[in-house]
């Protein structure tokens, strides 16, 4: 299947420029068939959670996750994928917006105000008492499972986020460049490279540029 896609690839370059084969290939999103992609549309186009809600998702995030100078979950859009999560994951919608509405009733009965409008203080006094399972207890409290799920989706939301990867430094799917054997390694053992040859070989410094040919068919860069 990947050589018949790369075969159609190309032909299909035949006639393109290469700005619109540039804006092409952003374009694609690999792993998707064409019923999952309109799968995902479906989802995008429906809203499950209220404005509300998800101003309540989105300061729970910034706590857990608090902003910094490689990111922030805004940046990230990380209550957008919660958002997106529950839609293809139902089974997580019952206990988030259970423990949302748990949330602004604890909140409304200590300090007499919704969780988006108490101060950060306040908003932390009662996450102390839910961020971390009970030692020993196998079965834990609603509103343990609650901060916990939310807590999983605001770091996977984040770290897999083009802000998150960066932020990571993460370096995976990209080429390596190798640029010859290091010269005392060369030294060592009595080797040398031919003048000939390192003449023909790619400039490294330059890979990123992009190859420009006349209307003759003549490199130029």
């Amino acid at each position: 299947m990947g050589s018949v896609g790369t075969g159609f690839l190309l032909q299909s370059c035949v006639d393109t420029t290469p700005e619109e084969l540039q804006e092409k290939i952003w374009q694609y999103q690999y792993g998707r068939t064409p019923q999952e992609a309109a799968f995902d549309e479906k989802l995008f186009a429906e809203q499950f959670f209220s404005p509300t809600e998800m101003e309540t998702i989105t300061r729970m995030a910034d706590l857990i996750l608090p902003p910094h100078d490689k990111g922030s979950i805004a940046q990230a859009d990380v209550p957008e994928f919660i958002e997106f999560i529950v839609k293809d994951i139902p089974e997580f919608q019952l206990p988030i917006r259970g423990g949302l509405m748990w949330l602004d009733s604890e909140c409304s009965e200590r300090f007499n105000k919704l969780f988006v409008a108490c101060s950060e203080a306040e908003q932390k006094a009662i996450f102390d008492e839910i961020a971390f399972p009970v030692p020993g207890k196998k079965k834990q409290s609603q509103e343990i499972n609650f901060f916990s799920l939310m807590r999983d989706l605001v770091v996977t939301g984040y770290f897999t986020s083009e802000v998150g990867l960066k932020d990571l430094g993460y370096m995976g799917n990209s080429p390596n460049v190798w640029d010859g054997i290091p010269q005392d390694v060369l030294d060592d053992h009595g080797m040398a490279y031919e003048e000939a040859w390192l003449a023909k070989c790619i400039d490294q410094s330059k890979r990123n540029e992009i190859a420009v040919w006349d209307d003759d068919g003549n490199l130029l860069t």
